[in-house]
């Protein structure tokens, strides 16, 4: 493009013209010479193409008449170039052939014939790995399209050795072969508006520059013209990552529409459609043979109807309301619902077949009958009677309600009257009644103000059956005589002939005078209920509900997580999965968690503990979670704190409690025992009889006495399948070491196995053994992979812990295990561990859900369902960030993570076929990925939860670790060899959504310091100047539409686009659009930017020396205040270097430059930066705790004066000197090896380029001549060699001559004030001149810094370096004064303390949080004013 802008008219029409076109093709040399490190085969054509190009010119001049002269000045001949380009493009040509035909590819990397493997030498090594990793061509058809919409036509293989090389291809086709819409944008933007200015600058001729040029006879102003087009190109590379995040935003809505994500998302919805969850749940979730499959695809996608429930109705409800019942009790047991939301939510566990109809939670029909009562008695013209009418007819639930009533009470009197009389009575009323219902006359005819009383008596009638008293025999009586009264005399005006004597003759008359007829009614009774069944009882109970409640249920549930939760699984039953075997007939799996030292259980103290601000963990989780606080006192049949205290099983409850709402060992094993759960309920479903289901798991389930007696019931049967089909393993490898040691930790895992008899636990155990040789008695120790189960204990155990496990294998290994923290060493040892043919993955801080684990079954179907060419090897689902709640810090990171573990997997694995195994929630092929990798899917019918950091500090070490690993992936041969056997378009999918992403932040970054820089350059050179006065030059539109793109990315915008799109899919645009606003106003933008700074320096350090680690982020309740010595020892080399680096750079522009004043450029280019540098200098103090209350700021300057002045030493760890902290942060520059060193020095030279510029512009310098910049050296050296002096004299004269030190260091002050004020008595010397040598001299001493610590081992020897460490010291100070003073100046007003909480804590607000108490010590006020009390 920039060869078509050069020349001609710079219309790209021009193209097609000869000449220029032959221009255009020297693209193949620049390709060849780009390719030249790729393979050796490419010098050739390095040197073939030029000689035959040269060829192709008759009249040439320069290099080309030189090469021509080279090699003969015979007759032209374009042919033979045109015939060297056929020549070096038909491997090209014959890659793209086969690209086109993956079956044929795919064949041909799996044959190991010599003649194909020849054929095939250019695109592919001799590795096993990797081979017929092509897709269908339906697949690949997806994903070519994916990228032609983003306008990527690009194409060529490569051949090199390294992964790095992939970024090289990529911006070397960027280069060479952009052609399509989005170039041709890019070109009439950025490019062509650049080829006018750069001809000017190449004919202008400066002649006056304001510092010591070196090459003031240079021609074409190169170093003008680099600094014109150096951040153009880099932002150019860097759009392709912004145009493949728009395209994946709306792409991936698009596709998670298809999959039908968020149709039930309220309550509302959820209510419009409960009607047909019993069918979608029969579909999905039973066996296919009990149920006929619903349609799936895009028809069934497009179609928005929901099946009604079929004919088959009793049992399709009985199933449903079994597995439903299950989810609502885990609900209660995790403290979600109250117990009264539970009964609202509760359908039947007992079939009742006398009803004849589907019993729908009470939360459905709560409020119905009272009102359709209501309407009822007023129902007396026709205009109500049809307003009655309609009503039932449009709320199928207040039909519902009615219906299920009247057959109760019918139900429920037949079986409470034994009387035949009494029942002759009853069955004429209600054979009137059902008369006049088919008739449709029923509110016309009958007396409806009678209604209501009516409704009174059989509610108390219902409440004397729920108490079941024989005492109360005789008031049942009574309330059935006024039943009766009403009935007969109010109510129904026809005469009830069964209540007539014979001797009246069938007459009517004096019935009402014959009261003994009524007082002879209702002896035989069957009250008290002696057979009182559970399923009498929850009949009682639902119906009292009914007739009682009177408030509206729509809120129910209440807490929000519960709404999400069976919002979600209302929805995942309506999307596409696969049907469902029975429990015996499915794929078997195991999971495996790692654990090493974290927290398994709190303990009393930890709960209780109290911070430095006085909040202890309980205090906050009673504050975070108010409504589950609640619930679980409800629970435990406590009314407050002090009295749960008592009890000591209560006090058991509250730990777990407390450790189900953090991210503990404890819950992750509650989730993921769920599946057995789950399993043992399914079972029951595919095994029960007819008679079993209707009576419900529930009673198979109490009936503990038949399950002891008969090991082949029907309950031990499930539970032996389920023990079959699900192992959980728990890999604890220190298990033996803590449990030997009497560990709190070892406790809580045996407490763990106890709790779950079928949780197995894997752990190393070191043992002592006599050597086999008998010469020899030396013990050695030897290390077994162990897995031990709990047994039960025995009754004279003195120590309930002790003895509880039992080794069911021990594997000797061949010597010592080397396991860290990290999860794949960890888990290594005990994937022998699992059986069956899955494998799930589950991280310790993670969990699972009752309604989710009913799934399960479904997803391992997918691996018989082939995806493409094959069949699935990794399953990936969906993660559910569980931490967003804490503070608005994590409510960033949950919209992040649920972006890219949602939107973004999705998209990776379909169209993009690139999604790898991401880690957490993934299920394996077990037997399969023992020996090989494969094909790997995303699926969002089924979730699990994820714990995420919620702290700054926190946040902050995660994506340090991932930009350190995705660093290293850079550099690593696996990349490559991916890479490599990826076709094109799959390579680039591959890139921009790994190492790709991380390089081009790097870009966005590298952007700012490239054009800062070059106007540096300009501006202290003079140039900036002289190009102002030229027209053409001085207004830079395509760089300000280059930067505005980059300022986008930088604040953060790009990150927030997936996170929009996934929030309005599943939960509304509106929503997300309010999201959107909120998180602006809690400064996400911040946020983000801060990230991009970390991510920048992790990946780009890991670049340059390596050394990537893991890092322990901790997964604590972070509402504590950081000090800002931690917060200094975290950031200072990611983001406060660089921020004040930063800063000079904008002074000293804002100083001297001269163009860019318009208002709209100014803000395009440079408030932007500006943001980013008060961001990195300053986000952690705003996203800190108290990070601006008075009091914890002088603890903090005391914390940091007393770190940065302690000596180090060995022993002396990082967080209690500033010396050790030093010493550690270099420890990357030892294995960074020559090229490590030589860039570092390199990259520390453009830190000597602000001395050389800013001495020429102080008032007293008027020569230009280089003896100036020696003399700032020499002033330099001077300050270096007083401070050493001063070394030198603390360490010999401080001891023992202390009067003299005192008086050196006098004389040298005096000295210096003396200096001072001279300088500024000169006439020529002004403030801004001290500002200048301020930011000329302080970066010289920061590069040689760098440059010192680079050549440690050389400066260690010479002796220099305690004087470098000194050195450093003065920086740290005067850096931390500089960040500190603000942070001390806010501090003084109050106001800026509560925005900052109101700032962090505003979604803790919105739930009625009390975030000022907690940090205020609301806990201590508490306790202080139930004191006094």
């Amino acid at each position: 493009m920039i060869i078509i802008a050069w020349n001609g008219s710079g219309e790209l029409s021009s193209i097609f013209n000869g000449i220029v076109f032959k221009k255009v093709l020297s693209i193949f040399i620049t390709a060849a010479i780009l390719k030249l490190a790729q393979a050796l085969s490419a010098a050739a054509w390095v040197v073939v193409l030029p000689i035959t190009y040269s060829y192709s010119w008759n009249n040439l001049s320069g290099v080309g008449e030189t090469i021509k002269n080279w090699f003969g000045n015979g007759p032209s001949s374009p042919s033979l170039y045109i015939l060297a380009v056929v020549i070096y493009l038909s491997p090209n040509i014959l890659s793209a052939l086969l690209f086109l035909l993956p079956f044929i590819r795919r064949n041909l990397e799996k044959s190991d014939y010599k003649i194909v493997r020849f054929m095939m030498w250019w695109s592919q090594l001799s590795l096993y790995v990797g081979r017929g990793m092509h897709e269908d061509p339906v697949s690949l058809v997806k994903y070519d399209f994916r990228f032609m919409d983003v306008h990527y036509i690009l194409g060529s293989p490569h051949n090199g050795k390294v992964s790095f090389q992939l970024l090289l291809r990529v911006y070397a086709v960027h280069i060479s072969q952009h052609t399509s819409l989005l170039q041709c944008l890019a070109y009439i933007l950025q490019i062509k508006p650049l080829v006018g200015p750069t001809k000017a600058i190449i004919r202008l001729h400066i002649r006056r520059y304001e510092w010591h040029e070196f090459f003031p006879q240079a021609k074409s102003n190169i170093g003008i013209v680099i600094t014109l087009w150096a951040p153009i190109i880099l932002v150019y590379f860097m759009d392709t990552q912004i145009w493949y995040a728009i395209f994946s935003t709306i792409f991936g809505g698009i596709y998670g529409a298809f999959r039908r994500l968020g149709e039930i998302r309220t309550l509302g919805m959820l209510r419009s459609r409960f009607q047909s969850l019993p069918s979608a749940f029969n579909d999905c979730l039973i066996p296919a043979e009990n149920s006929d499959r619903s349609k799936k695809g895009l028809k069934a996608t497009l179609s928005r109807r929901s099946a009604k429930v079929p004919t088959n109705k009793e049992k399709e409800a009985a199933r449903f309301a079994q597995m439903w019942n299950k989810i609502i009790t885990s609900f209660r047991e995790e403290d979600l619902i109250s117990n009264r939301e539970m009964d609202l939510l509760l359908m039947p566990y007992w079939a009742n077949l006398d009803l004849d109809l589907i019993q729908w939670p009470p939360f459905l029909l709560a409020s119905k009958l009272p009102i359709a009562l209501d309407m009822a008695k007023d129902s007396n013209g026709k205009d109500r009677e049809r307003e009655l009418q309609k009503r039932l007819n449009a709320d199928s639930y207040m039909l519902c309600a009615v219906q299920e009533c009247y057959a109760s009470c019918k139900n429920i009197l037949n079986y409470l009257v034994l009387g035949n009389r009494e029942k002759d009575v009853m069955t004429e009323i209600f054979n009137k009644v059902d008369h006049h219902i088919l008739e449709g006359d029923l509110i016309s005819v009958l007396n409806m103000n009678a209604l209501p009383s009516l409704t009174d008596h059989f509610i108390q009638l219902i409440e004397f059956l729920i108490k079941n008293e024989a005492s109360d025999k005789d008031d049942v009586v009574i309330v059935l005589l006024n039943m009766l009264e009403v009935v007969t005399r109010d109510l129904i005006d026809d005469p009830i002939t069964s209540l007539l004597e014979p001797s009246d003759g069938g007459s009517y008359e004096g019935i009402i005078q014959q009261d003994k007829h009524y007082q002879k009614s209702f002896a035989a009774l069957n009250f008290p209920v002696t057979e009182e069944t559970e399923a009498w009882r929850e009949k009682i109970r639902r119906l009292h509900l009914l007739l009682t409640e009177k408030e509206s249920a729509m809120d129910v549930p209440s807490n929000l997580e519960a709404r999400r939760r069976i919002s979600f699984f209302s929805n995942s039953l309506f999307m596409d999965m696969p049907v469902a075997p029975k429990v015996r007939n499915m794929i078997s799996f195991s999971v495996l968690t790692p654990y090493y030292n974290e927290d398994v259980l709190f303990s009393v103290d930890t709960l209780e503990k109290p911070n430095e601000d006085g909040v202890s963990i309980l205090f906050y989780l009673q504050k975070i979670y108010p409504d589950e606080w609640n619930n679980f006192l409800e629970r435990v049949g406590h009314s407050n704190e002090d009295e749960l205290k008592g009890s000591p099983e209560s006090i058991e409850q509250l730990r777990l409690w407390a450790s189900y709402r953090g991210q503990t060992l404890t819950k992750t094993v509650r989730g993921m025992m769920y599946y057995r759960q789950a399993l043992e309920l399914q079972a029951f479903l595919d095994m029960a009889k007819d008679d079993e289901l209707m009576k419900g798991y529930k009673a198979a389930e109490s009936n503990t006495e038949e399950y002891l007696r008969n090991e082949r019931s029907l309950l031990a049967q499930c539970q032996a399948v389920a023990d079959m089909k699900f192992t959980y393993v728990v890999s604890c490898q220190q298990f033996g070491i803590q449990k030997r040691a009497g560990d709190a930790f070892a406790q809580d895992i045996l407490r763990l196995m106890r709790t779950y008899p079928s949780l197995r636990v894997a752990h190393i155990d070191e043992v002592e053994e006599t050597s086999d040789d008998k010469s020899k008695t030396q013990v050695e120790v030897s290390y077994y992979s162990v897995l031990v189960k709990v047994v039960p204990k025995s009754t004279d155990a003195s120590d309930p812990f002790q003895n509880l496990d039992q080794v069911i294998y021990r594997i000797k290994l061949p010597g010592p295990a080397i396991l860290g923290e990290g999860k794949p060493e960890n888990q290594n040892h005990a994937i022998i561990f699992t059986r069956g043919e899955g494998l799930q993955t589950i991280d310790m801080n993670q969990d699972n859900y009752m309604e989710e684990a009913f799934k399960m079954r479904n997803l391992l179907q997918e691996f018989l369902i082939k995806h493409g060419v094959r069949t699935p090897t990794i399953l990936g689902l969906r993660e559910h960030i569980f931490t967003g709640s804490v503070s608005s810090l994590a409510w960033f990171m949950s919209n992040q993570e649920t972006s890219f573990v949602t939107i973004g997997q999705r998209l990776l694995a379909n169209p993009l076929k690139v999604r790898f195994h991401y880690g957490h929630p993934d299920v394996f092929e077990r037997l399969f990925h023992l020996t090989r990798g494969g094909n790997v899917t995303h699926h969002e019918y089924i979730q699990v939860g994820k714990g995420r950091d919620v702290g700054l500090n926190q946040i902050s070490l995660f994506e340090a670790k991932i930009a350190n690993g995705n660093g290293e992936q850079t550099m690593s041969r696996d990349v490559y060899r991916l890479g490599h056997r990826f076709d094109f378009f799959r390579m680039l999918s591959c890139y921009f959504t790994t190492v790709g992403f991380y390089f081009n932040t790097l870009l966005t970054v590298l952007i700012v310091y490239v054009f800062l820089y070059g106007r540096l350059y300009l501006v202290l050179s003079g140039l900036e100047r002289e190009l102002s006065t030229n027209r053409e030059v001085a207004k830079n539109k395509p760089l300000q539409v280059a930067l505005a793109s980059q300022s986008f990315v930088q604040i953060g915008f790009l990150m927030a686009l997936p996170m929009m799109m996934e929030i309005g899919l599943e939960r509304g645009f509106r929503r997300a659009f309010t999201d959107f606003v909120l998180m602006q106003l809690q400064l996400a933008s911040v946020f983000f930017t801060f990230s991009l700074g970390t991510k920048t320096h992790y990946y780009g350090r890991t670049l340059l020396h390596g050394g990537a680690q893991y890092r322990g982020t901790g997964r604590g309740f972070v509402v504590f205040h950081a000090k800002f010595a931690e917060n200094y020892r975290l950031y200072s080399r990611s983001h406060f270097v660089k921020g004040i680096e930063l800063l000079i750079l904008l002074v000293v522009y804002e100083i001297f430059g001269e163009s860019y004043r318009s208002s709209v450029a100014y803000i395009l280019i440079t408030v932007s930066m500006w943001f980013m540098v008060g961001t990195w200098l300053f986000a952690p103090f705003l996203f800190n705790p108290s990070g601006f209350e008075w009091q914890k700021i002088v603890d903090d300057w005391n914390d940091w004066s007393k770190w940065i002045s302690n000596r180090g030493g060995i022993g002396v760890s990082a967080d209690k000197s500033w010396e050790s902290w030093w010493e550690k942060e270099q420890e990357h520059l030892v294995s960074a090896g020559l090229r490590g060193t030589i860039m570092e020095i390199l990259l520390a030279l453009r830190f000597f380029i602000y001395q050389f510029g800013l001495v020429y512009h102080l008032n007293i310098t008027n020569s230009k001549s280089f003896l100036v910049y020696a003399i700032s050296w020499l002033v330099i050296f001077a300050g270096l060699l007083v401070m050493k002096v001063m070394s030198y004299c603390r360490k010999s004269l401080s001891n023992d001559y202390q009067l003299a030190f005192r008086l050196i260091k006098g004389l040298i002050f005096v000295t210096f004030l003396s200096i001072l004020i001279t300088l500024i008595a000169l006439p020529q010397m002004t403030p801004k001149d001290i500002i200048v040598c301020v930011l000329a001299l302080m970066p010289t001493g920061w590069g040689m810094l760098l440059i010192a610590q680079a050549l440690k081992p050389f400066l260690r020897r010479t002796g220099l370096w305690a004087f470098v460490r000194t050195l450093a010291q003065y920086y740290e100070i005067i850096m931390g004064l500089l960040l500190f003073t603000p942070v001390a100046f806010l501090a003084w007003f109050p106001f800026v303390s509560e925005f900052q909480t109101r700032m962090l804590f505003n979604q803790a607000f919105s739930r009625g949080l009390q975030i000022s108490r907690i940090l205020g010590g609301g806990q201590k006020k508490e306790r202080s004013s139930r004191n006094k009390d």
